[in-house]
């Protein structure tokens, strides 16, 4: 049975790894963290050893999520928080995301990522922010 999750996801500028390693030692649950490094996705060097991507999830089935924002990116109070939409069913995710660029704005297109995933950046016509990652299906 396919499950989608929908998530907060929160941004950073340097900090996301000490954050996160906060918010773990109040809900418990397993981190995974990963750098800009890992994947190769960002060609400044000052963005390496900053976090691409964490993900907190407890056994009471909590999740949360969190990123430090590339050194060229701004970021600014207030936008420094996303909706996160993720799971394996890609028929339900395109249609949620073709709802919310609807009267939207397209950041970066929903298409393969370099992690494996297919993955997506937009804001809706509120001004919602939204990622959506489709993941890959396991062979």
């Amino acid at each position: 049975m396919a499950n989608t999750i929908l998530n907060p996801y929160l941004s950073f500028r340097d900090n996301a790894r000490e954050v996160m390693e906060f918010y773990k030692s109040v809900f418990g649950g397993e981190l995974n963290v990963s750098t800009f490094a890992e994947y190769q996705a960002s060609q400044d060097p000052a963005d390496a050893d900053k976090v691409m991507h964490s993900q907190l999830t407890t056994d009471a089935g909590l999740t949360l999520m969190a990123a430090d924002t590339p050194t060229g990116m701004d970021l600014a109070p207030g936008d420094n928080i996303s909706i996160s939409l993720s799971g394996d069913d890609e028929a339900e995710l395109r249609r949620y995301w073709d709802g919310l660029v609807n009267g939207g704005t397209v950041v970066m297109p929903l298409e393969k990522a370099p992690w494996g995933d297919t993955f997506g950046m937009c804001a809706d016509k509120f001004g919602i922010n939204w990622l959506v990652n489709v993941t890959e299906a396991s062979t």
